[in-house]
């Protein structure tokens, strides 16, 4: 066996070193990537937007503040289903829904065949009664007449005394059927009366003004004031609302109703508007408290009426407090929700919006106004604070505001 050259011991491959080499390569590569996407992941976890509500720092001299938010309905105080007073077939009706009418003006009516002949036949008695009375009054004056002649007779002994007495007996006879004709003429005068009203209650008219919300039925179908069975006969045929009779009602807790007054200022918004701000005050306190719910009715009077304020709309209210009642004028600091506050006294602290992150800031509470709390230290009006935090919101995180007020 020769013996192996020393230079030869020291050759490399190049097939084994490009090999490795290969593999080393697409192995770093491939932790590198891994990397990369595990980073991008939880980077993209981490920040992904916490949704909040968020609410605005005010200045205690900013205006009237909110001492209790309540949920209700706009109602009509006059409102009214029309029907006939009484029973018949409607001929016509006159009404659509949408439709304003005036107080008086005419909306349906009844088939007043019957009504008609009944009044016309009450007239044609008193008519006859009226001749009757007449021919009376004509008899009556002759008697009178004859009774004078005959008492002429009489004082010159031309006539007997039986004769006096028939003509006398006569005149107090036909004065005693006149008062009895005209007695009859009285009722006749009645019973036309009567019949006249049973014919003008085929015509149904509107109480008072309003708009027509709802048709109820459709000519040729029975009306009744009363319901009636078979389920064929309509009790009304319209209803009518008075659209300057709209209020707010609100249910209060009654564990709330000390901050409510009389004549005390509110503003109210549509659920159907929410950008629109209503003026309104309180009407009255109902005297009385619903036990199953534990709360007390409000009636809030809307100062400004609208075209857009309908009946049965959903209605958020804020019973508002001026500040002069529950500050000083002097008074330092901010207002902001007191559910916005996370901690207690000195541990206190609010996230404040800083572009899409919130930013933990510690503040120093002061006294409550309502539902808000006054923080002497640590903001300045015009600040954006998150409303209820939640609890998983910490300081730089990424999130997304649904609202400020």
């Amino acid at each position: 066996m020769s013996e192996q050259d020393p230079l030869e011991e020291l050759h490399i491959d190049r097939a084994d070193r490009d090999g490795g080499g290969n593999r080393g390569l697409w192995l770093l590569l491939a932790i590198l990537v891994a990397g990369a996407l595990g980073g991008g992941v939880y980077y993209a976890v981490s920040e992904s937007p916490i949704p909040v509500d968020i609410a605005i720092a005010q200045a205690p001299n900013a205006g009237p503040t909110a001492v209790l938010d309540a949920t209700g309905y706009v109602i009509a105080r006059r409102q009214a289903t029309v029907s006939s007073k009484i029973s018949g077939k409607l001929a016509e009706v006159l009404i659509e829904e949408g439709v304003e009418v005036e107080a008086d003006q005419l909306l349906a009516r009844l088939d007043d065949t019957d009504a008609k002949a009944q009044l016309d036949l009450a007239r044609a008695r008193l008519a006859a009664a009226q001749a009757r009375l007449g021919e009376i009054q004509v008899q009556l004056e002759q008697a009178r007449r004859g009774l004078q002649r005959q008492t002429e007779l009489r004082s010159r002994q031309l006539a007997s005394e039986e004769a006096l007495e028939t003509a006398a007996t006569q005149v107090e006879t036909l004065s005693a059927q006149l008062e009895a004709q005209r007695s009859q003429v009285r009722v006749s005068e009645a019973e036309v009366g009567v019949a006249q009203v049973a014919y003008d209650n085929t015509v149904v008219r509107a109480p008072f003004a309003g708009v027509i919300v709802a048709k109820a039925a459709q000519p040729g179908e029975i009306v009744s004031p009363m319901s009636a069975g078979g389920g064929f006969t309509r009790t009304g045929i319209g209803t009518i609302v008075d659209m300057d009779s709209l209020e707010i009602e609100v249910d209060v807790n009654e564990a709330f109703i000390n901050r409510v007054r009389p004549d005390q200022p509110v503003q109210a918004v549509l659920d159907a508007y929410p950008d629109w701000t209503i003026p309104a005050s309180v009407i009255a306190i109902i005297p009385t408290a619903d036990r199953s719910k534990a709360t007390v009715r409000v009636r809030i009077r809307i100062v400004a009426k609208d075209p857009r304020l309908i009946p049965e709309m959903g209605v958020r209210v804020s019973f508002l407090q001026d500040h002069a009642e529950a500050l000083d004028a002097t008074t330092d600091g901010v207002l902001i929700p007191a559910s916005a506050i996370r901690g207690h006294d000195e541990d206190s602290i609010v996230f404040v919006l800083d572009g899409d992150h919130v930013r933990e800031r510690p503040v120093t509470p002061g006294s409550e106004v309502g539902d808000r709390r006054l923080i002497e230290q640590g903001l300045i009006a015009g600040e954006q604070v998150v409303r209820d935090p939640p609890l998983e919101l910490a300081d730089g995180m990424r999130i997304s505001a649904k609202g400020g007020s």
